[in-house]
């Protein structure tokens, strides 16, 4: 079964790149580029995992975390947080609000392919 992977940025560069690393994993792609879209992607969707930017317009990949594990029909939804701010406050922040793994870019798409398996059982 193909896993359904959610790429929420608003980076285009960062969307391109991220969405060429999945599907050449396997991994059935969809994109959104803000937060409301990307929590309106997650509901509809279902996907198994979300690479979720932190800073996002609309909403925060905080705030869109935070509804994520607010709704318990989304419960096995696996979502790791990509961000530009590596600081531990920004970490713990984002593992509070219940986000599985906390990736700082620029990403390592091999440590960064190799996460999801981990996440989705496949490695």
């Amino acid at each position: 079964m193909t896993h359904k992977i959610l790429i929420a940025d608003d980076e285009p560069n960062i969307v391109i790149s991220l969405e060429y690393l999945m599907k050449r994993e396997g991994y059935a792609v969809t994109v959104a580029r803000d937060g409301p879209e990307a929590l309106a992607a997650i509901r509809r969707e279902r996907p198994a995992l979300v690479l979720l930017d932190v800073m996002m317009p609309g909403m925060s990949g905080f705030e869109v975390c935070q509804a994520v594990r607010a709704d318990e029909s989304l419960a096995g939804v696996k979502i790791v947080m990509l961000t530009a701010k590596g600081r531990d406050t920004d970490i713990a922040k984002g593992t509070a609000l219940g986000a599985d793994a906390y990736v700082t870019k620029p990403v390592s798409t091999s440590k960064l392919a190799e996460q999801v398996r981990e996440l989705l059982g496949a490695a």
